[in-house]
């Protein structure tokens, strides 16, 4: 399965204490540099946090951030401490002994106390343990984005290497006619200077016209190229390296082509080549 190195996932989760949310963004990177950035009080989940990408992903540069937005303080219930308001009511009782004077304790006196509503105090080892879980969450849609972008340039290179066959054959078709037409040319200016040429200096001449214009070797270096190139996007783990390997080595059969071109014709498919080849590196730059 071919990966591609640029995706984005976000998950967003909300409980009764605060709501979490994971941003994970990745692009393309020559290995792969994790940053991870997360509130101070969930610090102690940034080793975890590397090794489940570093698990997951190979090669990339990928940004990981938490966010935590915390609910505690906001509840429509009122959680009050009723042990305190137990030792309110009986040092005020101790009071009205002491001095012999009734002061009845108001019940608004009794709630402003400090510490009478208590705030609800959540589990922090909960809350890290859902963080994890849902950054779990979004490096599974970060890698699912990752293949389906991968299958995508998958599909775009094996366009490229098809047309690419397609030249090659079209070359091979040609060549004949084009040594042919060549050496026609040749007959031709000797016909037209009244020239002639011993038989065996004219063969030594079409001979190094064939040897000049013989590309039979490059195209088989492409082909071979070529099917190396579709074997590795079929192939497991890493692949992006390999691949811009062999789109450098396409790319030096096809300027071998262009510069042994004697025809206008050959000169175009060389172009058009290296037309293709420089559109697959571009999205190989991309593929982990």
């Amino acid at each position: 399965m071919t990966l591609s190195m640029t995706a984005f996932s976000r998950q967003q989760h909300e409980q009764e204490w605060g709501s979490l949310t994971w941003e994970i963004r990745s692009v393309n990177h020559r290995y792969l540099e994790t940053s991870v950035r997360l509130p101070e009080s969930f610090r102690a989940l940034e080793n975890a946090v590397r090794e489940a990408v570093r698990k997951r992903l190979t090669r990339g540069k990928v940004e990981c951030q938490l966010r935590f937005q915390s609910e505690a303080k906001v509840s429509n219930e009122l959680h009050l401490n009723k042990a305190l308001i137990q030792q309110l009511l009986e040092a005020n009782k101790e009071i009205e002994q002491l001095t012999g004077e009734s002061s009845s304790l108001g019940n608004m006196e009794v709630l402003r106390w400090p510490g009478v509503i208590e705030e609800q105090d959540f589990d922090k080892a909960t809350i890290e343990k859902e963080a994890l879980a849902l950054f779990g969450a979004a490096l599974d849609d970060l890698v699912a984005t990752r293949q389906r972008e991968g299958a995508e340039l998958e599909g775009f290179i094996k366009q490229r290497i098809e047309s690419i066959r397609e030249i090659v054959v079209s070359i091979r078709e040609k060549m004949p006619d084009i040594l042919a037409k060549q050496k026609q040319g040749i007959l031709d200016k000797l016909e037209e200077l009244k020239a002639e040429l011993e038989p065996t200096r004219l063969e030594q001449e079409v001979s190094l016209l064939a040897q000049k214009a013989d590309v039979e070797e490059e195209l088989d270096r492409l082909d071979s190229h070529l099917n190396e190139v579709a074997r590795v996007l079929e192939a497991k783990g890493q692949k992006g390296r390999r691949l811009d390997f062999l789109m450098q080595e396409l790319n030096r059969e096809a300027n071998t082509l262009s510069s042994k071109s004697i025809v206008s014709e050959t000169t175009l498919s060389a172009v058009e080549l290296k037309v293709l080849i420089e559109q697959m590196r571009e999205q190989i730059q991309n593929i982990e």
